[in-house]
């Protein structure tokens, strides 16, 4: 069976009644507050991303745990506070993300955490640059249940990779895909479901067609193509690609760029998703990285006090009413592919 069809039919085995009325429920309300214009929602999130840990090992241009400039605290999830949320969304969360800023495999009990979730029926994913996935980690990692690993992988030789991935050794990553599909097969396990990320810009441009020829060498399940977030887009930037399917900036003609999308006054994001730092600090989506935004902390309030608060709602009304005065949102891809 193709593995997209086999990863897609795992995701449909966390439905149950109440995920499925639940995500129902969030539906309409979004439905609802687009026709009228409210900011109202019912039912909990289908999806949050939770954040492990804002270290990394590596120091990547455009990423603010590689160049170490968050003003926000830096540190590690605990666990009784990942296992507070769990315990009160397990009823309705359908997809669990483990990563915002960091690198995941660094937090110790990171796997354990993976498998209390799995052993829940949440379908699991995480993002990682694959550097520890050596052969312990690796069985470990398909033990846990993991649904999906997401490594990212952006060149095909040394000398391009490390362009982008600071301080990252190719080789590493390719060795540790190795180790997890090994293990899949010793252990007999359709998961986790492996995508090769490979995030377009000008310096690897031309090794597109490389990285699918290599995971296919590899027997990897996917390769996904993404586009870049660039902060500082407007006067260009040397790691905007030149093929334009690939780019989120359209080139002015005048040495200047804009945003391709149009920035509407809605966002699903606000209505099915949320995200949570290592702290417990809610914020509203990934764009939010250096967590301005902050809708409640879980070290003080439930969850569902936070998504259902004051703070929340007026945060979804500023975005139906005006998303081009929020800062976060002006470089935001919600309407356009992220994906290419």
């Amino acid at each position: 069976m193709n593995s997209n069809i086999t990863d897609g039919l795992n995701f449909l085995s966390k439905f149950n009644f109440k995920r499925a009325w639940n995500a129902g429920r969030v539906v309409r309300s979004y439905i609802t507050s687009r026709w009228l214009g409210g900011s109202s929602v019912k039912g909990m999130p289908i999806s949050i991303s939770i954040e492990p840990t804002t270290s990394c090992n590596l120091r990547c241009p455009e990423c603010p745990s590689g160049l170490r400039s968050f003003t926000r605290p830096t540190g590690m999830l605990p666990d009784d506070l990942f296992k507070k949320v769990i315990n009160e969304l397990q009823d309705t969360l359908m997809y669990l993300l483990f990563y915002f800023q960091g690198e995941p495999y660094l937090h110790k009990s990171f796997l354990d955490l993976v498998k209390y979730a799995s052993d829940r029926k949440i379908y699991t994913a995480t993002s990682t640059n694959a550097h520890y996935l050596n052969d312990e980690m690796a069985r470990k990692t398909v033990e846990s249940g993991l649904d999906r690993l997401i490594v990212s992988i952006d060149g095909t030789t040394q000398e391009t990779y490390q362009s982008y991935r600071v301080g990252g050794r190719l080789h590493k990553v390719v060795e540790g895909t190795k180790n997890i599909i090994r293990w899949k097969k010793e252990l007999k396990s359709k998961t986790p479901h492996v995508i090769f990320q490979f995030l377009v810009v000008r310096p690897n441009e031309h090794q597109i067609e490389d990285v699918k020829k290599m995971a296919t060498e590899l027997g990897v399940d996917e390769v996904g193509f993404k586009t870049a977030q660039i902060y500082d887009y407007e006067n260009g930037s040397d790691l905007i690609p030149t093929i334009d399917k690939y780019s989120r900036y359209k080139n002015n003609g005048d040495g200047t760029f804009s945003i391709k999308n149009k920035l509407l006054d809605h966002c699903w994001k606000m209505w099915h998703s949320s995200v949570i730092t290592w702290d417990g600090k809610v914020i509203p989506c990934c764009f939010d990285k250096d967590a301005h935004y902050r809708m409640g902390d879980l070290q003080k309030f439930s969850f569902k006090e936070v998504w259902e608060g004051d703070t929340y709602r007026k945060f979804r009304q500023a975005i139906v009413k005006s998303r081009s005065k929020i800062e976060m949102c002006q470089n935001c891809t919600e309407g356009t592919k992220v994906w290419a």
